[in-house]
């Protein structure tokens, strides 16, 4: 999601852009407010299917990953780990294949701060 994003929103590899806003771009994704947004199905539902699964998948493994970092008594097997991997390879793939438009404005809605109207 972070390479989306910078990409989406300061240009991808071979495009004219500058690397440090690259970065800062990419360094911008929080994690935990990325999952939160991910589940908040008010703003996500109003995006394509393809988006709606890539927010669903990102919050399933943003979760497992907390587990595995942050839970000294977690196990997992190999079996679902693989599969776990399998589903994320796949919800990018699907994200990858999203309208731009809809790609981009699921980035500025997960990197940027919502402000009221």
């Amino acid at each position: 999601m972070a390479a989306a994003g910078a990409d989406l929103l300061v240009g991808g590899a071979g495009a004219n852009r500058s690397r440090p806003a690259w970065r800062q771009a990419y360094r911008a994704l929080q994690h935990g407010p990325a999952r939160k947004r991910c589940e908040r199905q008010d703003i996500v539902v109003r995006f394509p299917v393809e988006i709606q699964n890539f927010a669903s998948e990102f919050s399933i493994m943003q979760k497992e990953r907390h587990n595995a970092d942050y839970d000294p008594d977690a196990a997992f097997f190999k079996s679902a780990v693989l599969a776990s991997i399998s589903d994320a390879e796949a919800a990018i793939q699907r994200f990858a294949r999203a309208p731009l438009k809809d790609r981009r404005a699921f980035a500025v809605y997960v990197l940027l701060d919502l402000r009221p109207n």
